[in-house]
């Protein structure tokens, strides 16, 4: 009986929903799905509750739609811990290529959010660095970093013939990194990250913000990254206080 009111309360898309993720299950990574025509046909419902059902597990990282192509079964999501490492590092342990594309460098006025995380006064000068990052050459994460100016001079110049700032810190600056602060939101995407990330606007993306701080304790940077929500499986390790 509680079966039957369970099924009975089943929105129609969920039930399309739950043979998609069976039509899934037995297909390999990059094979197409039928089209919604297809599937409202089959399953004797609406092309609109089929959209719906599609969405949703396009939003999950199941499903990848291409633009007057069709949709298509996506890869597996990737798994990415959340320590303190580059994203070089960081790829390489999901057994990645890493890359960047440096989308612009330049040196701003801190905002009094900013100032204050960098243990600064507002209005003091600060990198800002904006970089697509990329693993296997597919688009990831776009990822924005900011860095006191006066502690690091020369710093725009330098990362626009390098990968990771994390090696420009340490090799040019004697600086290295020992603990983060992290914090993650959920957000739709902006046509510029979408653009980016090559997804739809308003696509769920997670939002990294952090702080790094060196051996000595103080602030390093202050970034904030945005991953496709679909793509990317933030993993945390805890531990049990000592």
């Amino acid at each position: 009986m509680t079966s039957d009111v369970r099924l009975a309360r089943e929105p129609k898309y969920y039930t399309v929903k739950r043979h998609l993720l069976d039509v899934i299950d037995a297909l390999e990574p990059g094979a197409g799905v039928p089209t919604e025509r297809e599937l409202a046909a089959e399953l004797k419902t609406s092309r609109t509750t089929v959209r719906q059902a599609l969405i949703e597990l396009v939003a999950e990282g199941r499903l990848v739609r291409r633009q007057g192509s069709g949709t298509y079964v996506a890869d597996a999501k990737i798994t990415w811990p959340l320590h303190l490492a580059s994203f070089t590092e960081q790829a390489a342990a999901n057994g990645l290529t890493a890359s960047s594309e440096l989308l612009g460098a330049e040196r701003v006025r801190a905002s009094e959010d900013v100032a204050e995380g960098l243990g600064l006064r507002p209005g003091d000068p600060i990198h800002k660095i904006d970089r697509l990052r990329l693993a296997d050459g597919r688009p990831m994460a776009v990822e924005t970093s900011m860095l006191s100016a006066a502690r690091f001079p020369n710093l725009t110049r330098r990362m626009r013939s390098a990968g990771s700032l994390h090696a420009v810190l340490s090799e040019s600056y004697g600086v290295q990194l020992r603990r983060g602060e992290e914090s993650i939101d959920t957000a739709p995407a902006s046509p510029r990250e979408a653009a980016l990330l090559e997804c739809d606007t308003g696509s769920p993306m997670l939002v990294v913000r952090r702080r790094s701080f060196d051996t000595d304790g103080l602030a390093v940077e202050w970034g904030t990254t945005w991953f496709r929500g679909d793509r990317i499986t933030l993993i945390a390790y805890l531990m049990t206080p000592e």
